[in-house]
Protein backbone atom coordinates (compact mmCIF):
# COMPACT_ATOMS: atom_id res chain seq x y z
CA UNK A 1 0.00 0.00 0.00
CA UNK A 2 1.26 3.22 -0.64
CA UNK A 3 2.41 5.78 1.91
CA UNK A 4 -0.35 7.99 0.46
CA UNK A 5 -2.92 5.97 1.59
CA UNK A 6 -1.47 5.30 5.26
CA UNK A 7 -1.67 8.61 5.12
CA UNK A 8 -5.29 8.54 4.57
CA UNK A 9 -6.12 6.05 7.45
CA UNK A 10 -3.94 7.83 9.51
CA UNK A 11 -5.81 10.71 9.20
CA UNK A 12 -9.18 8.87 9.82
CA UNK A 13 -7.78 7.37 12.73
CA UNK A 14 -6.92 11.41 14.34
CA UNK A 15 -10.24 12.82 13.05
CA UNK A 16 -12.70 10.29 14.81
CA UNK A 17 -10.98 12.32 18.02
CA UNK A 18 -11.21 15.94 18.97
CA UNK A 19 -7.55 16.67 20.21
CA UNK A 20 -5.91 18.17 16.93
CA UNK A 21 -2.51 16.40 15.98
CA UNK A 22 -1.19 16.26 13.04
CA UNK A 23 0.27 12.77 10.70
CA UNK A 24 3.84 12.07 11.26
CA UNK A 25 6.07 9.29 10.44
CA UNK A 26 5.62 8.07 14.39
CA UNK A 27 1.88 7.61 13.72
CA UNK A 28 2.18 5.74 10.27
CA UNK A 29 5.01 3.29 11.70
CA UNK A 30 2.48 2.87 14.75
CA UNK A 31 -0.66 1.55 12.52
CA UNK A 32 2.11 -0.27 10.47
CA UNK A 33 2.58 -2.40 13.25
CA UNK A 34 -1.33 -2.67 14.24
CA UNK A 35 -3.07 -3.28 11.53
CA UNK A 36 -2.09 -4.89 8.20
CA UNK A 37 -2.28 -3.15 4.44
CA UNK A 38 -5.40 -5.34 3.86
CA UNK A 39 -7.33 -4.29 6.86
CA UNK A 40 -6.39 -0.47 6.76
CA UNK A 41 -7.75 -0.52 3.21
CA UNK A 42 -10.96 -2.09 4.96
CA UNK A 43 -11.25 0.54 7.60
CA UNK A 44 -10.57 3.42 4.41
CA UNK A 45 -14.13 2.00 3.45
CA UNK A 46 -15.82 3.71 6.73
CA UNK A 47 -16.07 6.88 6.08
CA UNK A 48 -18.55 7.73 8.19
CA UNK A 49 -18.09 7.86 12.40
CA UNK A 50 -20.06 4.56 12.96
CA UNK A 51 -21.99 1.60 11.51
CA UNK A 52 -23.77 -1.65 11.98
CA UNK A 53 -22.91 -4.94 10.49
CA UNK A 54 -25.72 -4.55 7.46
CA UNK A 55 -24.08 -1.28 6.97
CA UNK A 56 -20.73 -2.16 6.60
CA UNK A 57 -21.88 -5.28 4.47
CA UNK A 58 -23.08 -2.73 1.87
CA UNK A 59 -19.71 -1.09 1.80
CA UNK A 60 -17.46 -4.54 0.70
CA UNK A 61 -17.67 -7.67 -1.64
CA UNK A 62 -16.11 -9.46 1.22
CA UNK A 63 -18.60 -12.52 1.77
CA UNK A 64 -19.51 -13.19 5.45
CA UNK A 65 -17.06 -15.70 7.12
CA UNK A 66 -14.31 -12.86 5.47
CA UNK A 67 -15.90 -10.26 6.68
CA UNK A 68 -17.01 -11.25 9.79
CA UNK A 69 -12.94 -12.29 10.52
CA UNK A 70 -12.05 -8.90 9.31
CA UNK A 71 -14.14 -7.26 12.18
CA UNK A 72 -13.28 -9.61 14.59
CA UNK A 73 -9.54 -9.34 13.81
CA UNK A 74 -9.66 -5.62 14.05
CA UNK A 75 -11.73 -5.30 17.46
CA UNK A 76 -9.04 -7.42 19.14
CA UNK A 77 -6.33 -5.31 17.68
CA UNK A 78 -8.81 -2.27 19.22
CA UNK A 79 -8.38 -0.65 15.87
CA UNK A 80 -12.17 -1.14 15.65
CA UNK A 81 -14.27 -0.74 18.31
CA UNK A 82 -17.81 -2.45 19.02
CA UNK A 83 -19.92 -1.20 21.40
CA UNK A 84 -23.58 -1.61 21.41
CA UNK A 85 -25.81 1.30 20.96
CA UNK A 86 -27.03 2.70 24.56
CA UNK A 87 -30.43 2.84 22.64
CA UNK A 88 -31.20 0.12 20.74
CA UNK A 89 -28.52 -2.66 21.85
CA UNK A 90 -27.38 -3.29 18.07
CA UNK A 91 -23.61 -3.41 18.28
CA UNK A 92 -22.21 -0.33 16.91
CA UNK A 93 -18.64 -0.51 15.14
CA UNK A 94 -16.12 2.40 15.25
CA UNK A 95 -12.51 3.75 14.37
CA UNK A 96 -11.16 5.10 17.41
CA UNK A 97 -9.27 8.64 17.93
CA UNK A 98 -5.32 7.84 17.87
CA UNK A 99 -5.06 9.86 21.02
CA UNK A 100 -6.56 8.89 23.20
CA UNK A 101 -7.56 5.91 21.79
CA UNK A 102 -4.86 3.83 20.04
CA UNK A 103 -2.41 4.72 22.49
CA UNK A 104 -4.40 2.97 25.22
CA UNK A 105 -5.01 -0.22 22.81
CA UNK A 106 -1.17 -0.61 21.77
CA UNK A 107 -0.22 -1.04 25.56
CA UNK A 108 -3.33 -1.83 27.08
CA UNK A 109 -2.79 -5.62 27.64
CA UNK A 110 0.18 -4.88 29.24
CA UNK A 111 2.50 -7.98 27.43
CA UNK A 112 6.18 -7.01 26.78
CA UNK A 113 7.62 -7.80 23.58
CA UNK A 114 9.62 -6.86 20.65
CA UNK A 115 6.51 -5.33 19.35
CA UNK A 116 5.54 -3.48 22.56
CA UNK A 117 9.10 -2.04 22.94
CA UNK A 118 8.91 -0.79 19.05
CA UNK A 119 5.27 0.57 19.66
CA UNK A 120 6.69 2.54 22.72
CA UNK A 121 9.30 4.16 21.37
CA UNK A 122 7.54 5.28 19.05
CA UNK A 123 5.32 6.61 21.03
CA UNK A 124 7.76 8.28 22.65
CA UNK A 125 8.64 9.84 19.57
CA UNK A 126 5.58 10.75 18.69
CA UNK A 127 5.21 13.05 21.71
CA UNK A 128 8.95 14.39 21.28
CA UNK A 129 7.66 15.62 17.70
CA UNK A 130 4.41 16.75 18.59
CA UNK A 131 6.85 19.09 21.97
CA UNK A 132 8.89 19.99 19.14
CA UNK A 133 5.41 21.05 17.21
CA UNK A 134 3.99 23.35 19.76
CA UNK A 135 7.49 24.29 20.95
CA UNK A 136 8.16 25.88 17.19
CA UNK A 137 4.50 27.16 16.41
CA UNK A 138 3.52 28.24 20.51
CA UNK A 139 1.81 31.16 20.22
CA UNK A 140 -0.80 29.25 17.55
CA UNK A 141 -0.95 26.29 18.90
CA UNK A 142 -2.03 27.42 22.30
CA UNK A 143 -4.64 30.02 20.96
CA UNK A 144 -6.12 27.10 18.67
CA UNK A 145 -6.28 24.56 21.88
CA UNK A 146 -7.84 27.17 23.87
CA UNK A 147 -9.98 28.63 21.14
CA UNK A 148 -11.35 25.07 20.49
CA UNK A 149 -12.34 24.81 24.30
CA UNK A 150 -11.19 21.06 24.40
CA UNK A 151 -11.14 19.00 27.97
CA UNK A 152 -8.60 15.64 27.29
CA UNK A 153 -9.96 14.73 30.77
CA UNK A 154 -12.31 15.53 34.31
CA UNK A 155 -10.94 15.62 37.08
CA UNK A 156 -12.27 13.41 39.92
CA UNK A 157 -11.88 14.65 43.48
CA UNK A 158 -10.60 12.57 46.86
CA UNK A 159 -13.89 12.26 48.23
CA UNK A 160 -12.73 12.15 51.90
CA UNK A 161 -11.45 15.56 51.32
CA UNK A 162 -14.88 17.33 50.68
CA UNK A 163 -17.10 18.49 52.88
CA UNK A 164 -20.53 16.64 52.26
CA UNK A 165 -22.44 18.35 55.15
CA UNK A 166 -21.53 21.67 53.79
CA UNK A 167 -22.67 20.54 50.06
CA UNK A 168 -25.78 18.61 51.36
CA UNK A 169 -25.97 16.16 48.39
CA UNK A 170 -22.97 13.87 47.53
CA UNK A 171 -20.91 15.26 44.70
CA UNK A 172 -21.08 13.83 41.63
CA UNK A 173 -17.09 13.52 41.28
CA UNK A 174 -17.31 11.37 44.02
CA UNK A 175 -15.55 7.96 42.92
CA UNK A 176 -17.43 5.68 45.49
CA UNK A 177 -21.04 6.59 43.84
CA UNK A 178 -19.21 6.63 40.27
CA UNK A 179 -18.02 2.89 40.97
CA UNK A 180 -21.62 2.43 42.80
CA UNK A 181 -23.37 3.74 39.49
CA UNK A 182 -21.98 1.12 36.53
CA UNK A 183 -23.13 -1.91 35.79
CA UNK A 184 -19.41 -3.43 34.87
CA UNK A 185 -16.02 -2.44 35.53
CA UNK A 186 -13.13 -3.47 33.93
CA UNK A 187 -9.71 -3.36 35.36
CA UNK A 188 -6.84 -2.86 32.39
CA UNK A 189 -2.87 -2.06 32.87
CA UNK A 190 -1.70 1.37 32.84
CA UNK A 191 -0.92 1.82 29.04
CA UNK A 192 1.26 5.65 30.39
CA UNK A 193 3.43 3.77 32.56
CA UNK A 194 3.54 0.44 30.66
CA UNK A 195 4.95 2.95 27.99
CA UNK A 196 7.39 4.31 30.78
CA UNK A 197 8.59 0.70 31.69
CA UNK A 198 8.91 -0.52 27.79
CA UNK A 199 11.66 2.49 27.02
CA UNK A 200 13.76 2.51 30.64
CA UNK A 201 11.78 5.01 32.24
CA UNK A 202 10.14 3.49 35.03
CA UNK A 203 7.71 5.13 36.69
CA UNK A 204 8.82 7.18 40.00
CA UNK A 205 6.08 7.74 41.73
CA UNK A 206 4.37 4.01 42.41
CA UNK A 207 5.13 0.46 41.41
CA UNK A 208 1.14 0.05 41.29
CA UNK A 209 0.88 -0.52 37.04
CA UNK A 210 -3.03 -2.50 36.85
CA UNK A 211 -5.02 0.87 38.28
CA UNK A 212 -6.71 1.94 34.94
CA UNK A 213 -10.73 1.47 34.78
CA UNK A 214 -13.24 1.30 32.02
CA UNK A 215 -17.21 1.19 32.56
CA UNK A 216 -20.20 -0.14 31.30
CA UNK A 217 -20.69 -0.97 27.86
CA UNK A 218 -16.89 -0.06 27.09
CA UNK A 219 -15.83 -2.34 29.30
CA UNK A 220 -17.83 -5.11 27.81
CA UNK A 221 -15.79 -4.55 24.81
CA UNK A 222 -12.77 -4.35 26.90
CA UNK A 223 -12.76 -7.39 28.03
CA UNK A 224 -14.48 -9.18 25.60
CA UNK A 225 -11.11 -8.85 23.06
CA UNK A 226 -8.96 -9.60 26.62
CA UNK A 227 -7.39 -5.77 26.72
CA UNK A 228 -8.96 -5.93 30.74
CA UNK A 229 -10.14 -8.03 33.25
CA UNK A 230 -13.63 -7.81 35.34
CA UNK A 231 -13.28 -7.05 38.29
CA UNK A 232 -15.71 -6.11 41.37
CA UNK A 233 -17.03 -3.02 42.92
CA UNK A 234 -15.25 -4.28 46.16
CA UNK A 235 -12.06 -4.76 44.66
CA UNK A 236 -11.88 -1.47 42.49
CA UNK A 237 -12.70 0.89 45.61
CA UNK A 238 -9.43 -1.03 46.86
CA UNK A 239 -7.09 -0.35 43.88
CA UNK A 240 -8.54 3.67 44.17
CA UNK A 241 -7.48 3.70 48.02
CA UNK A 242 -3.80 2.81 47.00
CA UNK A 243 -3.70 5.15 44.22
CA UNK A 244 -4.71 7.96 46.25
CA UNK A 245 -2.38 6.60 49.26
CA UNK A 246 0.40 6.79 46.38
CA UNK A 247 -0.81 10.60 45.78
CA UNK A 248 -2.35 9.93 41.77
CA UNK A 249 -5.24 11.59 40.48
CA UNK A 250 -8.31 10.58 39.85
CA UNK A 251 -8.96 11.75 35.80
CA UNK A 252 -12.72 10.56 34.49
CA UNK A 253 -12.71 10.34 30.17
CA UNK A 254 -16.02 10.60 28.56
CA UNK A 255 -17.65 9.74 25.84
CA UNK A 256 -16.17 11.85 22.87
CA UNK A 257 -14.12 13.82 25.65
CA UNK A 258 -17.46 15.91 26.19
CA UNK A 259 -17.89 16.13 30.22
CA UNK A 260 -21.26 16.19 30.03
CA UNK A 261 -21.48 12.44 28.44
CA UNK A 262 -21.16 9.69 30.06
CA UNK A 263 -18.16 8.37 31.86
CA UNK A 264 -16.22 5.91 29.83
CA UNK A 265 -13.39 5.24 31.90
CA UNK A 266 -10.94 6.50 34.83
CA UNK A 267 -6.94 7.02 35.15
CA UNK A 268 -4.69 7.09 38.12
CA UNK A 269 -2.38 9.58 36.94
CA UNK A 270 0.92 10.62 37.71
CA UNK A 271 3.46 13.83 37.12
CA UNK A 272 5.96 11.51 35.33
CA UNK A 273 4.31 9.16 33.37
CA UNK A 274 0.69 10.26 32.52
CA UNK A 275 0.47 11.13 29.24
CA UNK A 276 -0.94 14.78 29.64
CA UNK A 277 0.89 15.53 32.78
CA UNK A 278 4.24 14.30 31.24
CA UNK A 279 3.66 15.69 27.96
CA UNK A 280 2.71 18.88 29.55
CA UNK A 281 5.57 19.71 31.32
CA UNK A 282 7.77 18.55 28.63
CA UNK A 283 6.07 21.62 26.65
CA UNK A 284 3.39 19.60 24.60
CA UNK A 285 0.35 20.36 25.35
CA UNK A 286 -1.42 22.52 27.54
CA UNK A 287 -2.98 21.29 31.11
CA UNK A 288 -6.75 20.73 30.06
CA UNK A 289 -9.09 19.45 32.61
CA UNK A 290 -12.72 19.97 33.85
CA UNK A 291 -13.43 20.47 37.63
CA UNK A 292 -15.02 21.87 40.09
CA UNK A 293 -13.46 21.79 43.20
CA UNK A 294 -10.22 24.42 44.14
CA UNK A 295 -7.80 23.13 47.00
CA UNK A 296 -7.94 25.61 50.07
CA UNK A 297 -5.65 26.28 52.75
CA UNK A 298 -5.77 27.38 56.27
CA UNK A 299 -3.08 29.51 57.42
CA UNK A 300 -3.35 28.83 61.05
CA UNK A 301 -3.27 25.02 60.24
CA UNK A 302 -0.55 25.06 57.65
CA UNK A 303 3.08 24.63 59.31
CA UNK A 304 5.01 24.90 55.35
CA UNK A 305 5.83 21.37 55.69
CA UNK A 306 6.19 21.46 51.53
CA UNK A 307 3.87 17.99 51.41
CA UNK A 308 1.25 19.33 49.64
CA UNK A 309 4.04 21.05 47.23
CA UNK A 310 5.58 18.30 46.78
CA UNK A 311 2.52 15.92 45.64
CA UNK A 312 0.88 18.46 44.17
CA UNK A 313 0.86 17.16 40.21
CA UNK A 314 -0.45 20.11 39.00
CA UNK A 315 2.10 22.32 40.41
CA UNK A 316 -0.63 24.76 41.65
CA UNK A 317 1.12 25.14 45.34
CA UNK A 318 4.16 26.73 46.78
CA UNK A 319 5.25 28.13 50.06
CA UNK A 320 4.87 31.74 50.57
CA UNK A 321 8.01 34.21 52.40
CA UNK A 322 5.60 33.14 55.70
CA UNK A 323 6.74 29.14 54.83
CA UNK A 324 2.58 29.56 54.40
CA UNK A 325 1.24 26.81 51.18
CA UNK A 326 -0.81 28.84 48.85
CA UNK A 327 -3.01 27.83 45.99
CA UNK A 328 -2.37 29.30 42.70
CA UNK A 329 -6.31 28.88 41.40
CA UNK A 330 -5.54 28.93 37.92
CA UNK A 331 -3.47 25.99 38.28
CA UNK A 332 -5.21 23.96 40.43
CA UNK A 333 -7.35 20.84 39.12
CA UNK A 334 -8.98 20.51 41.83
CA UNK A 335 -8.13 16.66 43.17
CA UNK A 336 -7.62 16.63 46.20
CA UNK A 337 -4.44 15.29 46.47
CA UNK A 338 -2.85 17.49 48.45
CA UNK A 339 -5.54 17.68 51.31
CA UNK A 340 -5.76 13.95 51.48
CA UNK A 341 -1.71 13.93 51.80
CA UNK A 342 -1.75 17.13 54.62
CA UNK A 343 -0.43 15.65 57.77
CA UNK A 344 -1.59 18.80 59.36
CA UNK A 345 -5.30 18.37 57.80
CA UNK A 346 -4.59 22.00 56.76
CA UNK A 347 -6.24 21.50 53.15
CA UNK A 348 -10.12 21.23 52.21
CA UNK A 349 -11.89 21.41 48.93
CA UNK A 350 -14.53 23.50 48.06
CA UNK A 351 -16.85 22.99 45.51
CA UNK A 352 -17.28 25.62 42.54
CA UNK A 353 -19.25 26.31 39.61
CA UNK A 354 -17.68 23.75 36.74
CA UNK A 355 -14.77 25.33 35.13
CA UNK A 356 -12.14 24.49 32.31
CA UNK A 357 -8.75 24.68 33.60
CA UNK A 358 -6.34 25.49 30.95
CA UNK A 359 -2.74 25.98 31.29
CA UNK A 360 -0.17 26.45 28.86
CA UNK A 361 2.84 24.17 28.80
CA UNK A 362 6.16 25.50 29.23
CA UNK A 363 8.06 27.48 26.65
CA UNK A 364 11.37 25.50 26.41
CA UNK A 365 14.79 27.17 25.75
CA UNK A 366 16.71 25.64 22.83
CA UNK A 367 19.99 26.41 24.51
Amino acid sequence: MSEKLWYKIARRFIKAGTFPMPVNDSVIEILKLVITEEQAKFLLLLKKPSYNIDQIKELTDLDDETLNKMIKDLNHSGALTAIPSRSTGVMVYRIPPFFPGMLEFTLMRGETNDTTKKIASLWQKFFDEMVKGTQHNYDFMIKTLKDAGVTIDRVVPVEEEIDIKQEKIIPTEEVSKILEETEKIALMTCYCRHRKDLIGDPCKTTDLRKNCFAFGRGAEYLIRENFAEEISKEEALKIMKESEDAGLVHKAFHNALDPMREIEGMCQCCKCCCGTFDNHYAGGIPLMSRSTHLAKISEDDCIGCGTCVEKCNAEAIELNDDDKATVDEDRCIGCGVCAYLCPQEAITLERTDPRNVFVPPPKISEN
